[in-house]
């Protein structure tokens, strides 16, 4: 382990620690399952403090890349892809650039996995998407009960069948939610003119569009289901341009 030995770098020791603990398994391609060695001979390998060491193991726990077994010390797991990106989405603490960045990606994934969709439907997914639409609420303007509007969509990711695509919409959607909320006076004025314009394109609506399997029509009229979305961020964006 004589390559662990750590050099003198602007970065925190910590830092260092954690990418040469990194490197360390890649360079012995080491697998989910595989032990690490343990905290004495680490940190006598890195040349640090056993605090260190274990600071950066911390970080790499909370990560859920490595664990503790009775008898068998620390091995090597594989990490949930998204673990991090749930430990640190919170609508309270990002910045308005971020969340509508988010937004923005949530509305391209979505509109992307179209293909997906269609390629995994069944006429049971039909049958589940038929009652969630039957039992939704809705107000004014196609505002949808949020639970409501959570079920229909998370439907359309778990029709995917992609575990990862699942996950997103678990964490992305509490972030969907906060926007609507705080910037509810932007959004009101979009719906009223969609829905004045006959542009209003409801979870009915898509269901239909899914029930005669016509993905394409599906796919533009999921675009005109988030032209709301799409409206808005595009008006932030505009707002934010800096002036010449």
């Amino acid at each position: 382990m004589e390559s662990l030995r750590i050099m003198n770098h602007s970065i925190t020791l910590v830092d260092h620690v954690e990418d040469k603990l990194l490197n360390y398994f890649r360079e012995n391609k080491m697998k989910p399952g595989d032990s690490i060695p343990n905290e004495m001979e680490l940190a006598e390998a890195l040349g640090v403090a056993r605090s260190v060491l274990r600071e950066a193991l911390s970080r790499l726990r909370m990560l859920g890349m490595i664990e503790s077994r009775t008898r068998r010390g620390m091995i090597l797991t594989e990490p949930h892809i998204l673990g991090g990106l749930a430990k640190v989405i919170d609508p309270l603490i990002l910045g308005e650039e971020t969340l509508f960045n988010l937004l923005g990606f949530r509305v391209a994934l979505e509109i992307g996995i179209c293909n997906s969709i269609f390629e995994n439907l069944t006429d049971s997914y039909i049958e589940e998407l038929e009652i969630i639409v039957h039992n939704s609420v809705v107000y004014e303007n196609n505002v949808y009960l949020p639970v409501n509007e959570h079920e229909f969509h998370s439907k359309l990711y778990e029709i995917t069948g992609n575990k990862t695509i699942m996950q997103f919409q678990e964490i992305i959607y509490p972030v969907s939610l906060f926007i609507k909320d705080r910037f509810i006076s932007s959004f009101e004025p979009i719906n009223k003119e969609l829905h004045q314009k006959g542009k209003i394109v409801t979870h009915s609506d898509l269901l239909k569009y899914i029930k005669s399997r016509d993905k394409e029509g599906f796919r533009k009229a999921l675009e005109m289901h988030f032209e709301t979305y799409s409206r808005f961020l595009k008006e932030n964006r505009l707002t934010k341009s800096p002036t010449i």
